[in-house]
């Protein structure tokens, strides 16, 4: 893997975790949080932890070494409300990456409230596409944003946090607004992505490399993942 390992981050909501000198593409990567906290968010929370194994498998299905990944660091643990905390920290480390990495394309790979964060933010100029790992999308979340941009949308069969049924619908208001919507079910999928954890890792990877080399790399779900409506269980 081509690159360097990044050191300490050059704005408080970014924390780089792959800089390559020649970037094509960045990733960035969003946990989850809580409803309503003001509490500080810290590292060793559950949220922050149960992402860190992204760090490894993205980059492993990118053999180029040519694309960065960071995380965006929140201030506080909740969305808290019409506040949206966690979007303001987004679009600051959105700022910051490209500071970095210069105009290339950026895909946010977010979970629970952090796709909720990433979905957002999805009208930055930088960002082409938004992979969500068990959103949080309740009723009557935006659709402009995501005008021109590809959504995927991972959700654990079983999950008892945030709603599947949610997220589908979402995707059907932004059919058509977005580049393309996907969605499929996780067969005995959990919230915390705790039951089948390898096949979560394996299949956002895959989804990743996907959405930033289409050419090069297949799509691993299944075809009528893309079609408004439908939602196959994998």
């Amino acid at each position: 893997m081509s690159g360097r390992p990044a050191g300490a981050a050059p704005a408080a909501a970014l924390v780089p975790r792959l800089l390559p000198a020649r970037p094509r593409a960045a990733v960035l990567v969003l946990h989850g949080g809580q409803a309503e906290s003001r509490r500080p968010s810290r590292p060793w929370h559950p949220a922050v932890l149960r992402m860190r194994p992204f760090d490894r498998v993205i980059p492993a299905a990118l053999p180029h070494g040519d694309v960065a990944l960071a995380r965006v660091r929140y201030r506080l643990r909740g969305w808290n409300g019409a506040d949206a905390d966690p979007v303001r920290d987004t679009l600051e480390a959105l700022d910051a990456l490209a500071a970095l990495t210069g105009p290339v394309p950026v895909l946010l790979v977010g979970h629970s409230m952090g796709a909720r964060a990433a979905l957002h933010a999805a009208g930055h100029p930088r960002v082409r596409a938004v992979l969500a790992l068990a959103p949080w999308w309740p009723a009557g979340e935006p659709v402009r944003q995501v005008t021109g941009r590809h959504l995927v949308v991972l959700h654990g069969e079983r999950d008892r946090i945030t709603s599947p049924a949610d997220s589908a619908a979402y995707l059907r208001r932004a059919h058509g607004t977005a580049a393309g919507t996907a969605m499929a079910l996780v067969r005995d999928g959990d919230h915390a992505m705790l039951r089948r954890h390898r096949f979560w890792h394996g299949t956002t990877a895959a989804v990743v490399a996907h959405l930033l080399d289409p050419g090069g790399h297949p799509d691993p779900l299944p075809a009528q993942a893309s079609s408004a409506g439908a939602v196959p269980l994998l």
